[in-house]
């Protein structure tokens, strides 16, 4: 399960925050609320209000496309599963691709329309499937969001129409953003559709309807592959961008634009701020074998030690130190030991200070040596 494993991210940012400010200022962004995050490592680059509650309209289904795709890791769903349309998804209004109460559709078309035309009819029939209703789909959203450590986040409908006590943050939804293309990269297959269509199948019989991409930075900004755009009268203009250059990505959140063009402007104005001025270093890859270690009374006597998770670090692009590593390894290993097993550390650091630090784990089970096993190797140390 991608979401129980815990990757252990430990960031370094050389920046002064001064300038930082000055360069927002200078940037002239309007939107009430902003965030630029590093999607690899989580590190806010820059913000502005990052924490202030406000309606996220449809960017609200950033959590939906994330437990919709979490039920399929789980086997709950599959994209080829039917979707029956409910009378109460039919229902919405708003962003919509038309469903009539009855109709039929896969799953991975429901897929397409929420992510491609924002379609909250498909939300809410999605969110049906999954929990049986939406009240219980809007359980788990709030449920994964207090998961998530989304602390300035309450959900009311699966789709983003404003609703009294539904609202977000842009540090929020950036965090949300972030769980959803780290862990399923693949939506990203759909986030950069920009126009496709879908047959509705009704006892009318069947007609094809377009979806064209409401997200135009997929259009017009050469690093742009998604994710989700949103607005109503009381949310104004929303976004959540991401946008992916030389081996680093970004998402840009904005809350609040005051128009419909200005919030792509702005994400693009971030964008080409990360990108101009940062970049990440790699630690030692997830399971990568740094060494041997002595087993003490095992039938071998040397195991693997394998670095656990991947770390990455942002720093300033014109940074030029060195990532340096320290390795240490429990000397005391004794037999049994399980594979898996912490048998030690690996630390990183910059310049002679910490930056992070993970597990470093045993490759394979070594099982204790039986009578036979120790005759064995003092026999093959005597015959050397």
């Amino acid at each position: 399960m991608k979401r129980i494993i815990s990757l252990v991210v430990i960031l370094i940012f050389i920046a002064s925050s001064s300038n930082i400010t000055a360069f927002a200022e200078s940037m002239d962004i309007q939107a009430k609320a902003y965030v630029l995050m590093e999607s690899s490592t989580g590190k806010v680059i820059m913000e502005n209000n990052p924490d202030e509650k406000l309606k996220p309209a449809s960017i609200t289904k950033v959590m939906t496309l994330l437990l919709i795709y979490e039920a399929i890791e789980e086997g709950k769903i599959k994209l080829t599963d039917t979707v029956i349309v409910s009378e109460h998804a039919a229902s919405m209004g708003g962003s919509q691709v038309f469903l009539e109460a009855y109709e039929k559709q896969s799953v991975a078309e429901m897929l397409k329309c929420i992510v491609v035309a924002s379609a909250n009819d498909a939300s809410v029939a999605m969110g049906e499937l999954i929990a049986g209703s939406e009240e219980a789909f809007v359980d788990m959203m709030n449920k994964r969001a207090e998961e998530l450590g989304m602390v300035n986040t309450h959900f009311v409908n699966a789709c983003g129409l404003d609703a009294d006590d539904h609202y977000s943050s842009a540090k929020d939804v950036a965090i949300m953003s972030r769980e959803l293309v780290n862990n399923y990269p693949e939506i990203h297959n759909l986030t950069k559709i920009w126009q496709d269509s879908i047959i509705h199948k009704t006892r009318k019989g069947e007609s094809e309807f377009v979806l064209t991409n409401t997200n135009k930075l997929v259009k017009t900004y050469e690093y742009a592959n998604g994710l989700k755009t949103g607005s109503t009268s009381k949310a104004l203009y929303c976004l959540s961008g991401t946008a992916e250059k030389d081996g680093i990505k970004f998402i840009a959140v904005i809350m609040a634009a005051p128009d419909y063009k200005q919030r792509f402007r702005e994400a693009i104005k971030l964008f080409d701020y990360g990108f101009a001025n940062f970049k990440v270093l790699k630690g030692k890859a997830k399971n990568e074998n740094v060494g041997r270690i002595k087993v003490i009374g095992g039938k071998e006597d040397l195991g693997n030690a394998l670095v656990k998770d991947d770390i990455k670090f942002i720093v300033a692009k014109n940074d030029k130190s060195e990532l340096t590593t320290e390795i240490n390894i429990d000397k005391s290993i004794k037999a049994p030991v399980k594979a898996k097993v912490k048998i030690g550390e690996i630390i990183y650091k910059i310049k002679n200070s910490e930056v992070g630090r993970t597990d470093l784990i045993l490759e394979n089970d070594i099982t204790k040596a039986n009578f036979k096993d120790v005759v064995k190797k003092i026999l093959q140390k005597f015959y050397k």
